[in-house]
């Protein structure tokens, strides 16, 4: 047997003598991403006018892609499996092929001889010591193409960092080596904007310490990387990341300490960024590259404890279907890995699917579209099922659909998609039955007051939220309503009241912020939350003065929830400026009477034996003692 250095030597040659033996009718297949490897793409091409009938297939690549021009269709046939930019008119004008497949499941197609390979173009590092290339920034699905390929031709580029892991091809699986000492492509970080930094706080919220996550590349997933500053003990089990992480990884915040599945390591299939990216890959044993079929497969995905999968969507229709993969006709992608964890993290201990996109669009012609919308365009792809789909994020806030209706989702994606676009959707819902006929069209319409929202403690520091109620709180409400005691519900409305029917359930859930506000207490256990206590106030225009009205459970009162409300009420009244508060208690309510005497109300002249009128009167200079 001759010592690999000798193969090495045997085997090494020109771009062009290395692509000469591929023959008319033969199918090839290209390295992925930002591993393509130029100068073979460069030689095949350049051999284009020699060949008739030849396949070329890959995943996405970031370079060039000559052989899918007009001018070849003859000699190239062009089979994506995930669409680029480089390929994307090809495609939609028929020059090109798409084959929509879980990204899991395209190494299968290699292995088991569906789409048999002639011929693996691929690039890789320079051999070790002992003889063994690795495949750099991307082993996704080209270790499966490597191993069922019938020959292997590598461009050997000094350039590319020696990832660790599953990574590797020995000297003398390949056929042929053409040496080169070129830039990888690169792929920039994109740049944040208000709306991607707001998305990406309001996913940074989910992700609790210890917590493995997947994310993909792009605005967003940077954007949610950024907010993580105050997390520990991070984990990544992911089909691919950016630059994005290596700030986490310097800081300890993702040390992969507490994974369940590869405790210590980041796994990942590929990679795609800067040069920063490549030198942090090279030789760095926390990071492990594994093919897609590892990375991507549900069963391993959701052997990750607290698993965090977060994934792109180009719409989302008011049932919860998601379109990720085609601009209504036009293809514009692929499936990618999105279902793979999705439905890896929803079977996960802990886990959290996650949809995000920005809730608009501008069009070619400068039209804003809604990205939530009624119905999705005609011809547009369903990548992720309504049943699978749990949380959709939007700068305008979450929407959690597991588990929920038809007329909950609606309502829920209405309220996180943009202002502007909420009464056309609200109006569409109603036309389609999606929701209630008789909502009134202000419904979901003002904008949701995020600024007063707040983490706090009751006396018993059990940590709840506070925060203004939603539209989408009526099924929290009929249960908070329903456990009330006769008493507690006659001290609140001052009547007997049999029921709280879903008309009068969606005027309470349904306010302007303004001339209404009402703050709930709630304790949020994994995706449910329970109302405790619900703070409201009504305001009189002409005075500036608001009447509130307090109503706490009564298993969770005497601990100090009053209180809390009082508190976060007064801040938001010092934030709206509004003049002073007023309540009109029952005489035999001292809980109530005692709180609002705590807090500086005074008892009123026209108070009489069965009722006390008590005023606070706010006052500008004050507002910092009462917000402290």
């Amino acid at each position: 047997m001759k010592p690999w250095q000798e193969i090495y030597k045997e085997r090494l040659m020109s771009a062009e003598r290395a692509v000469s033996t591929i023959k008319s009718g033969q199918r090839v297949f290209i390295g992925s991403n930002c591993a393509e490897p130029q100068t073979l793409v460069e030689a095949i091409s350049a051999r284009g006018d020699k060949l008739a009938d030849t396949e070329i297939v890959h995943i996405l690549t970031l370079g060039i892609a000559p052989y899918s021009d007009a001018r070849f269709q003859n000699h190239f046939r062009h089979n994506a499996f995930f669409i680029g930019a480089n390929v994307r008119d090809a495609i939609n004008d028929c020059r090109a092929d798409y084959t929509p497949i879980f990204l899991s499941e395209v190494p299968a197609l290699f292995r088991r001889g569906q789409i048999s390979l002639d011929y693996a173009l691929v690039q890789v590092s320079p051999p070790d010591a002992h003889g063994y290339c690795s495949l750099g920034v991307s082993v996704d699905v080209v270790k499966a193409a490597c191993e069922s390929a019938r020959h292997i031709i590598a461009e050997v580029n000094r350039q590319t960092p020696r990832t660790l892991g599953d990574s590797f091809l020995h000297v003398k699986q390949i056929s042929a080596f053409v040496e080169s000492d070129r830039p990888l492509l690169e792929l920039q970080p994109p740049k944040q904007t208000e709306v991607t930094q707001r998305i990406g706080r309001y996913i940074g919220d989910l992700i609790e310490d210890g917590s493995t996550l997947q994310m993909g590349i792009g605005a967003i997933p940077d954007a949610v990387l950024a907010s993580l500053s105050d997390k520990q003990d991070l984990g990544i089990h992911t089909e691919m990341f950016s630059d994005g992480v290596i700030p986490l990884v310097e800081a300890g915040i993702i040390n992969c300490r507490r994974k369940t599945l590869h405790p210590g390591k980041i796994i990942v299939s590929f990679s795609m960024g800067t040069r920063r990216l490549y030198d942090f890959l090279d030789n760095n044993p926390m990071v492990e590259f594994r093919p897609t079929e590892y990375t991507n497969d549900p069963f391993i995905i959701a052997q990750n404890r607290q698993m965090v999968a977060i994934n792109a969507a180009i719409e989302v229709d008011l049932t919860g279907q998601v379109c990720a993969d085609s601009v209504g006709e036009r293809f514009y992608s692929g499936i990618g890995g999105q279902v793979d964890f999705i439905r890896g993290a929803a079977r996960s201990e802990g886990g959290k699917p996650i949809i995000a996109l920005p809730s608009t669009a501008t069009l070619r012609d400068g039209t804003v579209v809604s990205r939530i919308v009624s119905t999705l365009k005609p011809g547009a792809g369903v990548v992720t099922s309504r049943g699978d789909v749990h949380y959709v994020v939007t700068e305008w806030g979450v929407a959690y659909l597991h588990g929920k209706s038809i007329r909950e989702r609606a309502m829920a994606l209405i309220s996180i998609a943009h202002p502007d676009f909420r009464s056309e959707l609200l109006a569409a819902a109603k036309e389609r039955k999606l929701v209630m006929p008789n909502l009134p069209d202000s419904a979901l319409v003002p904008r949701y007051p995020e600024e007063f929202e707040a983490e706090d403690t009751l006396n018993d520091g059990t940590p709840v939220i506070v925060r203004p109620i939603r539209p989408t709180d009526e099924g929290l409400l009929r249960e908070f309503h329903y456990q009330l005691s006769d008493e507690t519900v006659f001290r609140r409305y001052r009547r007997m009241l049999k029921s709280l029917p879903f008309s009068e359930r969606m005027k309470l859930v349904n306010i302007d912020y303004e001339t209404q506000m009402a703050l709930i207490v709630v304790k949020k256990t994994d995706v449910r939350e329970e109302m405790l206590g619900v703070g409201r106030y009504f305001l009189n225009e002409a005075t500036r003065i608001a009447e509130l009205a307090f109503t706490v459970r009564d298993d969770w009162q005497e601990r100090g929830i009053g209180m809390l409300l009082m508190k976060h009420l007064l801040n938001v009244a010092c934030a709206k400026e509004l003049a002073g508060f007023e309540a009109y208690v029952q005489t035999d309510n001292p809980r109530m009477i005692d709180l609002l005497q705590r807090h500086h109300f005074t008892v009123q002249a026209d108070s009489d034996d069965d009722t006390l009128h008590l005023v606070l009167r706010i006052k500008p200079d004050t507002c910092g003692e009462t917000q402290a």
